[in-house]
């Protein structure tokens, strides 16, 4: 399984990478301390989450490969993904989309960087 970010998505993440943090693919599912709601519609819903390699990753038990580094997923949501993903990010709508080859997975993805202090208001997505 493997996910490409294309320029614009790489241009947008990229300076919230270091070596001292690590990506996430979270399901939001209300489930661990990076799912920001539970599901309340019947629509999957991600989001790509910056945390530091020293805050709890527990739930992410399963490691997708990506052209930013690998990129941890809690492994239950992999029924929801496809084997080859790409994210696309449209500057103009602050939008971030996942899509696979059978089609769009999500819209509209949120992007946290847990490590800064206002990261979390910064989510288009909300």
């Amino acid at each position: 399984m493997e996910i490409k970010f294309d320029d614009a998505a790489v241009e947008r993440i990229q300076s919230h990478l270091a070596p001292d943090k690590q990506l996430l693919l979270t399901f939001e599912d209300g489930v661990g301390p990076y799912s920001q709601h539970a599901m309340i519609h019947m629509q999957i819903q991600f989001s790509i989450n910056v945390v530091a390699d020293t805050d709890p990753a527990t739930d992410y038990n399963a490691t997708i490969d990506s052209n930013l580094g690998p990129i941890k997923v809690k492994g239950y949501s992999l029924d929801d993904l496809e084997e080859h993903m790409v994210v696309h990010y449209h500057k103009s709508m602050n939008t971030l989309v996942l899509s696979g080859d059978g089609g769009d997975i999500d819209t509209n993805m949120g992007f946290i960087d847990f490590t800064e202090k206002d990261g979390i208001k910064d989510n288009p997505a909300r």
